[in-house]
Order: structure tokens, then C-alpha cells, then sequence
């Protein structure tokens, strides 16, 4: 029986699914009473059986498979099924890309774990929103991290900024704010070896040509900031900027803001601090 129970499904989730066998044969009925491996895996014995003798590796290399396409369902049923949960009602799936799907599933089936399978499912969700949101190339790049990795990535963007962007705010890797979270010199490079940030350790990063006033927002905290000219304006981002891969799962990853980091950047900023009744643009 399907892990999706498909009973009462809302209309995003329904094209969703249809959607998702359309483009990869993967089929989630609830009156299926045998799981798509299994079928397929009696398919391959009677074939088998009509050309060879059937020798006990033989079987022992059946029951194996049976085993693992059973495993690989179940962890595309979980997938998709967490997914369903997320969709919004002006969900847009039917212009999902048929190839995009296909790799999505051939990619996520091997995971198991149950964290990364809730990172993989708000992929999918966030693509049946808006397609488009994530590229092919962000899935496979997914299907290769290890979870210790997204967890560092995850307490990283803990001090994301929203300036135009997600912008980590790592102003000197040597704080302990930072390394406090497990972040400093090393695990920032490495961070940047695998392709999810860019660490400029000597000269940072800048925002250029800013309006004399707008807002960033800290988790839904705006905060205001007036700069010394009236145009074309720099402010200082720190030496860490996300990669088009970070930035896609920055939203997703499940991070929280961090303890006093509000504080800390408030200081940083404190030359900024705009007068009473300035005019405020929120940064985008």
C-alpha cells in the first residue's frame, strides 16, 4: 500500500502526483497492493526463469533488490509526501519540467535520512509553488551533501542578513559569535570547497551604490540605516557571500536567528544609526 494516503488531497496535491508519475513512472495509488519494485522484481524472475536455472544467488540477488527498490519507494513516497504538505493553493505544478522531476527522483530516492529528506521535500514543494525556484543543478548538488554539512550551512546562514539577498554577516572568523556556532577559518573554506559560499578572509565583501536611507531585515526585524551620502553608498557585508547554490537552499535549510547576533551587527552598524523621521527603502 502507498505511504500517501490519498483519500481527501487537495487539487494542487492531486496534479502534483499525477505530475510526478507523468515524468517519472513512480505511482502513488492507494489501491495499489504491491509496491512497483516488487511487480517489477516478479517480472525479472519469470523472465529469468524462462531463459536459466534459477541459482540461489540468483535469488539472494532478487530478494536484494526487491529489498532495495522497496526502500528507494518508500524514501520517494516520504519525499513527496512532505512535500503535498507544503504546497500552496495557487500551487503551480502542471508547468513543472518533466526532465526536472525525473532527476529530482532519481537523486532523492537514496535518501533516507529523515532530516535531509525534509530539506529535499521543501525543494519539491517550493518548485510545484514556483517553478523555476531550484535548478537541477542545486537537486544534485543536494544529493551530495552530507547531512554535516547542511547542519554547518544551516547555523551559517543563522546570520543571514536579507540585503538585496541573503548575505551571512561574518565580519571577522575569529569572533566568538562565530565559532560559538562552529564556524571559523576552516569550516567557512570549507564551506567554500564544496560550493555553497564564497570566503574572501582578507579584503570582504561590500554593497555598492545605496541610497542614502534603507532597511535590511534580520528574521523579520528591520532595521534602519542611514549612510553618509546621498547616493551611491558602500556598506561593508563582512568576507562571506552565498553562491547561486546557497543561495537557493539559504531559505530552506532550516536555520534561526542567533542569540544576540541583532546586538552585535547594531554595533557594528552603529555610525548608520539613521536621525528620527529619516525616509526608509527596504533593501531587495
Amino acid at each position: 500500500m502507498s505511504l500517501i494516503n490519498l483519500s481527501k488531497i487537495s487539487k494542487p496535491a492531486d496534479t502534483l502526483i499525477k505530475k510526478i508519475a507523468n515524468a517519472t513512472g513512480v505511482v502513488f495509488e492507494p489501491h495499489q497492493m504491491r509496491r512497483v519494485a516488487k511487480a517489477k522484481a516478479d517480472a525479472a524472475l519469470i523472465q529469468a526463469e524462462s531463459e536459466i536455472q534459477i541459482t540461489e544467488l540468483h535469488r539472494r540477488a532478487a530478494r536484494r533488490w526487491i529489498e532495495e527498490e522497496a526502500r528507494y519507494q518508500k524514501n520517494m513516497e516520504d519525499i513527496a509526501a512532505g512535500a503535498i504538505s507544503a504546497l500552496n493553493d495557487n500551487s503551480n505544478a502542471d508547468s513543472m519540467e518533466d526532465d526536472w522531476i525525473g532527476n529530482f527522483f532519481q537523486k532523492c530516492r537514496i535518501v533516507s535520512d529523515g532530516d535531509m529528506k525534509a530539506l529535499f521535500s521543501r525543494v519539491l514543494s517550493g518548485e510545484a509553488n514556483t517553478p523555476g525556484t531550484y535548478s537541477k543543478r542545486t537537486v544534485n548538488f543536494l544529493s551530495d551533501l552530507d547531512k554535516a554539512d547542511a547542519e554547518l550551512f544551516s547555523k551559517l546562514c543563522g546570520f543571514g542578513w536579507m540585503i538585496g539577498g541573503v548575505v551571512p554577516l561574518v565580519f571577522d572568523a575569529r569572533s566568538k559569535i562565530y565559532n560559538d556556532a562552529g564556524l571559523n577559518f576552516s569550516s567557512l573554506s570549507h564551506l567554500e570547497s564544496i560550493g555553497l559560499i564564497q570566503f574572501n578572509n582578507l579584503t570582504g565583501y561590500s554593497q555598492l551604490q545605496l541610497p542614502k536611507n534603507f532597511a535590511v531585515i534580520y528574521y523579520g526585524r528591520l532595521l534602519s540605516l542611514e549612510m553618509p551620502n546621498d547616493a551611491d553608498n558602500t556598506l561593508e557585508l563582512g568576507h562571506v557571500l552565498l553562491t547561486k547554490i546557497g543561495q537557493e537552499l539559504a531559505p530552506i535549510c532550516g536555520s534561526k536567528p542567533v542569540d544576540g547576533f541583532w546586538e552585535y551587527v547594531m554595533d557594528k552598524w552603529k555610525e548608520y544609526k539613521p536621525r528620527p523621521g529619516a525616509e526608509v527603502r527596504i533593501s531587495t
